[in-house]
């Protein structure tokens, strides 16, 4: 069973959803990455999306995409995402990681080298923001062969059959992006958030994961209501960009966000359950 399989089932048995930070790796510099991931954890996150950077983030809103553009000045390449992961697990053999990024820089370095060196270094999970199912035959085979879960994007227009597509070919979790737009967009409708889930539990039994649009502690425990995992990336990215001179207070600021959302997710959590029969 994967990393991600283990953390979700020990969730289930507890009634909570996973909480799941996204930071761009290297930024604002390249030593702050593996603190910042072992703090989130401390504070905690369940699973940790880790960004790798690219010139032409078409999914990105403006704050992320600042963060790709920091982290490219600082040199930060693929193979240094992967020597970062590999930093963080010499002392963390447990916390999920999925690798968030595009295609391009995967394709440079070769379908089956980036599996057998992401495994290496300890990634669980690979979301490939541009590779749609369909066309994601070799990579799927690559990642599957080190026992990478594949990880894909569904959107508030995906039909059926889109779902149905998706899920066959998903692994670990399935993506739930919660707002048509760009990372950072607003206006989260939970209502229909929670329709969707419901739409795509009928095609898998994958936990469900929400992202986009979820910004304060409340927004993520009413998510926490209906999914099974909380995806936040823009708002602690922004909060990295505030703190980006002052290292040590990021390194203070940030987790004490995260441990705010997972505080409110909790108390869902337990509500929860003291209301079930």
């Amino acid at each position: 069973m994967s990393r991600l399989a283990q953390q979700f089932a020990a969730l289930k048995e507890e009634r909570r959803a996973a909480l799941v930070p996204y930071i761009m790796a290297g930024d604002p510099a390249p030593w702050v990455t593996v603190p910042l991931m072992h703090a989130l954890v401390r504070a905690g996150a369940n699973v940790i999306e880790l960004g790798v950077p690219f010139s032409d983030p078409m999914a990105d809103g403006p704050v992320i995409q600042r963060a790709g553009l920091r982290a490219l000045k600082q040199g930060i390449t693929l193979s240094r995402v992967f020597d970062l992961v590999r930093e963080f697990r010499a002392k963390d053999a447990a916390t999920p990681i999925v690798l968030m990024g595009y295609l391009n820089p995967i394709e440079n370095l070769g379908y089956e080298a980036f599996a057998e060196r992401a495994a290496a270094a300890g990634v669980d999970g690979v979301l490939t923001v541009d590779l749609p199912p369909e066309e994601a035959a070799p990579l799927l085979a690559a990642l599957r062969s080190r026992e990478l879960d594949p990880i894909f994007l569904l959107a508030p227009t995906s039909g059926p059959a889109r779902i149905e597509a998706v899920a066959r070919s998903a692994a670990g979790f399935i993506y739930y992006v919660s707002l048509r737009g760009v990372t950072g967009a607003t206006h989260l409708d939970l209502n229909e958030v929670g329709e969707k889930i419901r739409a795509i539990r009928r095609h898998t039994a994958l936990p469900v994961g929400v992202g986009f649009g979820i910004s304060t502690p409340e927004q993520a425990a009413a998510v926490a209501r209906v999914a099974d995992a909380v995806v936040v990336g823009s708002a602690l990215v922004s909060r990295i960009e505030q703190n980006a001179a002052n290292p040590e207070r990021l390194l203070a600021e940030v987790p004490a966000f995260v441990a705010a959302l997972r505080a409110a997710m909790d108390r869902t959590a337990r509500a929860m359950t003291e209301a079930a029969p």
